[in-house]
């Protein structure tokens, strides 16, 4: 039993169930993120957790003690928002401390607490200040303080880095990891955003129209998704998705796929599990990373197959170098070495790691077990 229990949770409004039997169990010290797009049900599940959604049906427990109809202020969780929710008109000391406050702690405890916060954020300096003085990195350290102050069982983070610029947002990415590093406390964080989640977590969960799509470690994510939504929502740029036909050669299963001159290309499986999928059609799985240039493949796969296909757009990208081709009558987008020769028009010497290719089934557009 997790020490965060979400246990055949659903939500409704009305008739319509915008949660299906969630069962999550998040251990102590824990980062889960919560990642989907808009509508998943991410945000939804969030605020079940906190208390301030109702749950429909199904348990949800902290510790042990089942949170069902527990009042917010009575579960031991602190909640950081996307809007910061800070009051106007307090100093930065008084926001971190106002909830200890309203709960009776003495004003000794209250100062202790506050500076030892205001240290581990770095943030010592701005503690007389209004949030209208400070820049948006600055309030979200504040917010995160007046959640770190209360020594909460659970962290809850619903997108609190959405209203940062890019730069900032990696920025504060990392204060955040080094935080749980540091303070080993269960986190939930909610975010749309698929590198924070690659980057955050312990563990992730895919949401998608109110279902876990998958649960799991970032590695377990990014390399065996569950599903087609799973490969195509974790990673950027995106896995390639493309048709293609298992043919048997020798014992060996090879997914057959049309290059961008309508040629037929062979590329052999490490898996042999597919064998068994001889003369069906099945959807390759293929990173971007795993297409690459011959000089820039992975010195350490047992599997690198060679590709011709003609170059039909190219992108610099600073440290690499993207560049779109067609395969399986799709375009495709590989990963070559920021200084590999790669020019639009070409045909180009492809390397296709295929200890890295996953298949899925086409009709349910889930992965195929041992695949």
């Amino acid at each position: 039993m997790g020490f965060l229990e979400i246990s055949n949770v659903t939500k409704s409004y009305g008739s319509t169930e915008v949660l299906h039997r969630v069962d999550i169990a998040v251990e102590e010290g824990e980062f889960l993120v919560l990642v989907g797009p808009s509508g998943c049900g991410k945000s939804t599940l969030l605020n079940m957790i906190a208390g301030l959604e109702e749950i429909s049906s199904g348990d949800i427990s902290i510790n042990g003690r089942v949170m069902n109809g527990v009042h917010p202020a009575q579960r031991n969780i602190a909640m950081v928002f996307q809007s910061y929710a800070l009051y106007p008109n307090m100093t930065v000391g008084q926001n971190i401390t106002f909830g200890l406050e309203m709960h009776g702690v003495p004003r000794a405890e209250r100062a202790a607490a506050l500076a030892d916060v205001a240290k581990l954020l770095q943030i010592e300096t701005l503690l007389e200040r209004k949030p209208g003085q400070l820049s948006g990195g600055q309030r979200q350290r504040v917010a995160m303080g007046r959640a770190l102050v209360r020594n909460p069982d659970v962290f809850l983070f619903d997108e609190p880095l959405s209203n940062l610029d890019a730069k900032l947002r990696v920025d504060m990415r990392t204060e955040i990891k080094k935080l749980h590093e540091k303070l080993k406390t269960t986190m939930v964080y909610v975010t749309h955003d698929q590198i924070e989640a690659l980057t955050l977590s312990t563990r992730i969960a895919v949401m998608y129209e109110g279902h876990v799509q998958q649960l799991g470690t970032p590695k377990e994510i990014y390399d065996t998704p569950a599903n087609v939504f799973v490969a195509t929502f974790m990673g950027s740029p995106a896995m390639n998705i493309l048709p293609a036909r298992v043919v048997v050669r020798d014992g060996r299963a090879m997914a057959q796929v049309t290059t961008s001159d309508g040629a037929q290309t062979e590329l052999p499986f490490s898996q042999q599990t597919l064998t068994a999928w001889e003369g069906r059609e099945i959807l390759l799985g293929l990173r971007p990373e795993a297409l690459t240039d011959p000089d820039g493949a992975d010195r350490k796969s047992a599997n690198i197959v060679p590709l011709r296909s003609r170059i039909e757009v190219t992108e610099a990208a600073g440290s690499d170098t993207f560049v779109t081709t067609t395969l399986g009558g799709r375009d495709v987008i590989a990963r070559l070495r920021a200084d590999a020769e790669a020019t639009a028009g070409d045909m180009f010497d492809f390397a296709v790691n295929m200890e890295k290719a996953v298949a899925f089934d086409p009709q349910s557009e889930t992965r195929i077990p041992g695949a």
